[in-house]
């Protein structure tokens, strides 16, 4: 395995405990990403009991998710560059830390601005947190144990997904120790002091071994690109667009010219940009984040079917989440079976996964527009479940894809842009195929009006699937150094 320069000075360790401790610090790396999806989920079922509790209006209570999303998207970027100049280790303790602080604040918050606050603060703790699990899995494994490894990262997303769907709704219900949606923060704490005191003992630390300093300027460029961008796509559908917002879209363009200049700049001059531009010129890299981007806007999924469940076919909020329990678990599944269906569909793995979905959501739209059994019956249970299957199987492969030809030095950097790249994903699909979802309801829907607008946006995501199948057919083959990687943990 290639040492990074912290580990080469240390004595030889055996092989066979070299691999048991990376395979300990892979747990608390999970741990890591467990925390962040969970907490975006989970909140979702909670609003209404916080709206009442802190005497908070719409506005506020969707700010409390929306904030936290915009904040999580903009630092992601820096949050990963910080681990390859600061140490990956060091960034990891120290978003775990802060992200316990934030989960704190947000549980004991008697006030919707002070939950704010706290999800801000959660939001970017994450940012510094998450980027250092995929870092660090790129560094630490290869061959085989990092397929394993990526595999077991994405079946952690499903974990994730499965565990905010039914532990929001059962921690509010039980109340436990008195606690209403109090508990779906304070439960973050313990995984976070999990993963902190396991990183303390079984994470090693590495960095770039040519970082020099944080190029403060690209960070705030960025920062403001990305803020005018992800910002507007998120609040934008439910604020009906007004002029301003219009206007930061703008804006974001703008001070993305002001950014490459200064990246470009800075470059040529022997400075350290945040961003190393020429990762673009890779066709693999470049060819990745714009699949991620297609792929992750996706996520609108989530929105429309909850919307159609509860709105079309007046099912509970727990109905709701027991519905996409088919597509969680798939995706679960398939996820930690990912290495094994690597190497039997090789090269073709993305766009095997990719067809997988397609066909899984046409089911769906089949069982909608043709309601042979009631949906909420099971009606749409093989569809979803297809669909999921496909999922966990793009979701650690795309990731391989992006990360194969980078080297170990921007392994925090490209971690920090693909994990952008889905998270703007996300959002564009929120804003898109949400938007058209909203606009095929219309202002007084019936439960006919709600079928034909779910299956709308989901023709519309098949629609982006088709062409994030075509972005893998034309992936080049990952480069020889990628293949030769380092000594399999």
């Amino acid at each position: 395995m290639s040492s990074s320069p912290e580990r080469s000075s240390r004595p030889a360790t055996p092989p066979v405990q070299l691999a048991s401790r990376h395979w300990l610090a892979l747990a608390v790396l999970l741990c890591g990403a467990f925390l962040p999806i969970l907490d975006f989920t989970i909140v979702n079922l909670a609003l209404p009991s916080i709206r009442q509790d802190l005497h908070a209006d719409s506005g506020d209570v969707q700010f409390v998710i929306s904030a936290y999303a915009a904040t999580y998207a903009v630092m992601l970027i820096t949050g990963g560059r910080l681990g390859d100049l600061y140490g990956r280790r060091r960034m990891f303790l120290s978003g775990a830390a802060g992200f316990v602080v934030a989960s704190w604040v947000c549980g004991f918050a008697g006030s919707a601005r002070l939950l704010l606050l706290g999800r801000i603060l959660q939001a970017l703790a994450a940012a510094i947190m998450a980027p250092q699990v995929l870092a660090t899995i790129r560094v630490m494994f290869a061959g085989k144990a990092q397929a394993r490894a990526l595999g077991l990262y994405g079946a952690t997303f499903g974990l994730a997904n499965i565990g905010g769907q039914l532990l929001g709704g059962l921690l509010i219900a039980m109340r436990p120790f008195g606690l209403g949606w109090q508990a779906i923060f304070l439960i973050n704490v313990p995984i976070g002091i999990v993963a902190i005191v396991g990183g303390i003992f079984w994470l090693e630390e590495s960095r770039s071994s040519r970082a020099k300093r944080l190029d403060v300027r690209g960070v705030l460029l960025l920062s403001v690109t990305l803020g005018c961008l992800v910002y507007p796509l998120i609040e934008g559908p439910t604020t009906g667009w007004p002029g301003w917002m219009m206007l930061m879209l703008a804006s974001s363009v703008v001070a993305f010219v002001g950014f490459i200049r200064h990246e470009t700049h800075l470059s040529a001059h022997g400075g350290d940009p945040l961003v190393e531009l020429s990762l673009f010129r890779t066709r693999r890299f470049s060819l990745g984040a714009a699949m991620g981007t297609v792929f992750y806007m996706l996520s609108a999924f989530y929105l429309t079917f909850s919307v159609y469940l509860q709105g079309g076919l007046r099912a509970s909020p727990q109905e709701a989440g027991l519905a996409t329990l088919p597509f969680a678990l798939g995706f679960f599944l398939s996820s930690i079976a990912s290495p094994f269906i690597e190497r039997r569909l090789a090269t073709r793995t993305l766009v095997y996964g990719f067809v997988l979905q397609i066909v899984g959501f046409g089911a769906v739209v089949a069982g909608v527009v043709l309601p042979l059994f009631s949906p909420l019956a099971g009606g749409l249970v093989p569809g979803l479940a297809c669909a999921g299957l496909g999922y966990g199987i793009v979701m650690p492969a795309l990731i391989k894809a992006v990360l194969a030809d980078v080297e170990e030095r921007h392994a925090g950097l490209a971690a920090g842009v693909v994990m952008t790249a889905l998270q703007v994903g996300a959002a564009l699909g929120v804003a898109v195929v949400g938007g058209i979802f909203y606009a095929a309801l219309g202002a007084h829907p019936d439960p006919g009006a709600y079928a034909h607008a779910f299956s709308l946006a989901l023709a519309c995501n098949i629609a982006l699937l088709g062409v994030g199948s075509i972005l893998a057919f034309l992936l080049p083959v990952a480069g020889a150094r990628s293949r030769r990687g380092a000594t399999p943990s």
